[in-house]
């Protein structure tokens, strides 16, 4: 049973690392559900988590492409299916059997999906990406590509109608026009609330290779999260500052990897941390990217250039955004201590600092990312 609960309590953590509401109450409902199923069936594992971790039609695509990544590594593609019999109500809702997703050459894929599978995903989870395999590494893309990271919303400055708030005259005049000069209902108005811009800025310079693929899948999976990427930008950062934005806008991950591979001039080369954040700030981030916006260094603070530089920069930064978080794969490393120029430069001026190895690592990046109250 505790392997059960590990699987079902990381499968929900996917779920809601996509955006899903799969809070601890809807887990233990599912729980629950599978106390009256076979949880070796992924036909039973499928509903009982449909019927009690989605909250509304849209958390549909949503949870089938979690579920398809998670207990089986492939993405989910809907199909046309006939409308299923009624379900019979007893102490849980029995729903007729989900239909399998196609493989990749048309045909109907097989029923070998268990949820003892989910348990090597849950440690997979936990696992350095600078340590996997290919075949590890190609389900740990499959997973990143669901991740959503939005940032935290903020009031804007525009009004808009609202049952409480402040009040407005013009629509309540025209309610009274429209009603003959009766008495009428006074409207109101308040601020919109919108998401903050969310900004991340990749290094992939040499001492990052490792790790600078898996970061822009995240980032990429962000911009697709965003609307229509408007809200999102990204930046590789290294010798030069390229904006790939427009790259990661691709709906397939791999094509945009290649995208972004292409645009970036100086994979692998070295590293102007400080060089690169004042050309970040003088050319976009002053004129309003930064402003207000939640900003995310995904770097291991290696600077081969001034590292006073670097300290200036990540001041002004810190004055322009809302939130500066700073992500470093090699925090996770026993003993680790930011003890680099670099890193010890940023520091005061960080919101957050965490890390990035793995895929456990990202999910809490994109909570910082729409949480602050989660530092």
């Amino acid at each position: 049973m505790r392997d059960i609960v590990e699987t079902v309590v990381g499968f929900a953590r996917t779920v809601r690392a996509a955006g899903g509401r799969a809070d601890p109450e809807r887990v233990q409902a599912m729980l629950a559900a599978l106390d009256h199923l076979d949880v070796l069936d992924p036909r039973d594992v499928y509903w009982a988590g449909r019927l009690t971790l989605c909250a509304d039609p849209e958390d549909l695509p949503r949870y089938d492409r979690c579920f398809a990544a998670y207990f089986s590594g492939r993405t989910a593609v809907p199909r046309p299916r006939r409308t299923p019999p009624p379900a019979v109500v007893r102490a849980v809702v029995v729903a007729p059997p989900v239909p399998d997703p196609p493989s990749d050459d048309g045909s109907a894929a097989p029923d070998d999906v268990s949820v003892a599978s989910a348990s090597g995903v849950e440690v997979l989870r936990h696992r350095d990406v600078s340590r996997l395999g290919p075949d590890e590494r190609a389900e740990i893309n499959r997973l990143i590509a669901v991740l959503g990271a939005s940032a935290e919303p903020r009031r804007s400055r525009r009004l808009a109608p609202a049952s409480a708030g402040r009040l407005d005259p013009a629509r309540t005049v025209r309610e009274v026009l429209r009603r003959g000069g009766e008495p009428a209902v006074l409207r109101r108005r308040a601020p919109r609330v919108r998401p903050r811009r969310l900004v991340l800025l990749v290094d992939v310079s040499g001492s990052m290779a490792p790790y600078a693929d898996a970061l822009l899948r995240f980032a990429h999976a962000a911009v697709r999260a965003g609307t229509s990427g408007r809200r999102v930008e990204v930046f590789a950062v290294g010798t030069r500052l390229t904006r790939v934005t427009r790259e990661l806008a691709a709906r397939d991950p791999d094509a945009a990897m290649r995208a972004a591979a292409d645009a970036i001039p100086d994979w692998s080369g070295g590293t102007r941390l400080g060089e690169e954040l004042k050309e970040f700030l003088d050319r976009f981030g002053q004129r309003g990217m930064a402003r207000g916006a939640v900003v995310v260094v995904a770097s291991d603070g290696w600077e081969r250039g001034d590292a006073a530089l670097l300290g200036e920069q990540m001041a002004r930064l810190a004055r322009l955004a809302h939130r500066v978080v700073w992500a470093n794969p090699h925090k996770a490393r026993p003993g680790y201590a930011p003890l680099t120029a670099g890193m010890a430069a940023a520091l005061p001026h960080l919101s957050a600092f965490t890390s990035g190895h793995s895929l456990a690592a990202l999910e809490e990046l994109a909570r910082l990312i729409g949480d602050p109250g989660h530092a």
